[in-house]
């Protein structure tokens, strides 16, 4: 078996980390070896610039910077575990990629997304996800959420008006019209239910 390079795409509040923990049990319980990372972060030094990126208290930040920014970061997250552990045959599933920066970036903060893919080529070069996942969450139902949550992080992200996440989630929608790669599942049932649908499209690439 070939690693398997999966990511996970939603609104704020989508529920894709517990998504995430069940798919990762699953094939675990299988037998594969199963690697899960975030975005921005995974590794020490993404980490530190997600730090910068989600602070609360840096509202002035430029829709450029916060496009590089991400780009970097990821740059690091893939080098440095994302592809070791492909090249060690593991399944990676992961918490957001490059569709986040098209959408966030691209979309709502109108730099454009075909300025944003350049970014992120010079970044990844060819290292697309084998399978996106969009787990499918009205903003309204997710940011419920996410205020309702005991404990869940509330970043710069999350504050941003609602139009702001509307026109996230319309990103999303065309985007997955746009590309093959990224299948949808409704976010909106219950975890076990999601995770369920998210395992099925999953089993077809391996």
């Amino acid at each position: 078996m070939k690693g398997k390079f999966i990511t996970f795409e939603g609104t704020e509040g989508s529920g894709k980390t517990s998504v995430i923990k069940e798919v990762k049990k699953h094939y675990e319980d299988q037998g594969y070896q199963v690697m899960v990372t975030r975005e921005p972060g995974g590794i020490a030094i993404s980490e530190k610039i997600r730090d910068i990126l989600l602070n609360k208290e840096n509202t002035e930040m430029d829709p450029r910077t916060e496009a590089l920014l991400f780009a970097a970061a990821r740059r690091q997250h893939l080098v440095e575990k994302i592809k070791p552990a492909l090249e060690r045959n593991m399944i990676v599933l992961c918490d957001r990629f490059v569709d986040s920066s098209l959408i966030y970036q691209g979309y709502a903060r109108n730099i454009g997304i075909d300025k944003v893919y350049e970014i992120n080529y010079f970044a990844i070069e060819d290292a697309l996800p084998d399978l996106t996942i969009f787990v499918n969450v009205r903003p309204e139902v997710g940011l419920k959420r996410v205020f309702q949550t005991p404990n869940r992080e509330v970043n710069r992200l999350d504050l941003e008006n609602m139009d702001f996440h509307r026109m996230i989630y319309r990103g999303y929608l065309e985007l997955t019209e746009k590309y093959d790669r990224i299948k949808m599942v409704n976010g909106e049932q219950e975890i076990e239910k999601v995770a369920q649908e998210a395992i099925t499209l999953i089993d077809k690439i391996l």
